[in-house]
């Protein structure tokens, strides 16, 4: 039986955020396929009319999610800054829905394994919100780029901190150092030069 396009695109639109969401909260490894097509209310059948493998699937829904962090970061900044930006991302919401936020805070491990395909375009991600965040940084930085992953790598290192430990007080300590650090990291960044 045949499908119109829209019924067929509206399928791997499903699957790819089942997928992005699954991976993101259990991992890419413990993630089976079987997993990933229920909670897109699909049967495993109708996985192969859309993707190859599980490979390409890690690939386009790690896209997808990093798509939609871009997004997300963009409007951020725009209303709050950078500022804004190390609020939202250090939040303890962001901490406890790890199917919903970062997917470099949640697979970077994993992303390191995947085939090269999935790290070029992982990589062309986090070069654009690189990009994104130096944009906001003030004109006279010297390395804006630079500043900004040290930002975002102060930002995901501490949020992956923060949802390993198994005590609560603890964890909020670490994004509250986190968010401190990362404050004091633009504030040091932003200083006039002498």
């Amino acid at each position: 039986m045949r499908y119109e396009k829209g019924r067929r695109d509206a399928s791997r639109e499903r699957i790819l955020q089942a997928a992005s969401e699954r991976f993101r909260a259990d991992g890419i490894a413990a993630s089976g396929l079987s997993r990933v097509m229920k909670d897109a209310g699909l049967t495993n059948g109708a996985f192969y009319p859309h993707f190859e493998s599980k490979a390409e699937l890690v690939r386009e829904s790690l896209v997808t999610a990093l798509d939609a962090q871009a997004e997300q970061m963009r409007q951020i900044l725009a209303a709050d800054g950078l500022d804004g930006l190390i609020a939202a991302y250090l939040a303890p919401e962001h901490r406890d829905n790890p199917q919903f936020g970062c997917a470099t805070s949640a697979l970077a491990a994993e992303i390191a394994r995947e085939p090269r395909e999935t790290r070029a375009a992982y990589t062309e991600r986090v070069s654009a919100l690189t990009r994104q965040v130096a944009a906001y940084l003030p004109p006279h930085v010297t390395d804006p780029e630079a500043t900004a992953v040290a930002l975002l790598a102060t930002c995901i290192g501490t949020l992956q901190i923060a949802r390993a430990v198994d005590d609560a007080e603890m964890s909020n300590g670490i994004l509250a150092a986190g968010r401190e650090a990362a404050r004091t990291l633009v504030r040091t960044a932003a200083s006039p030069p002498p």
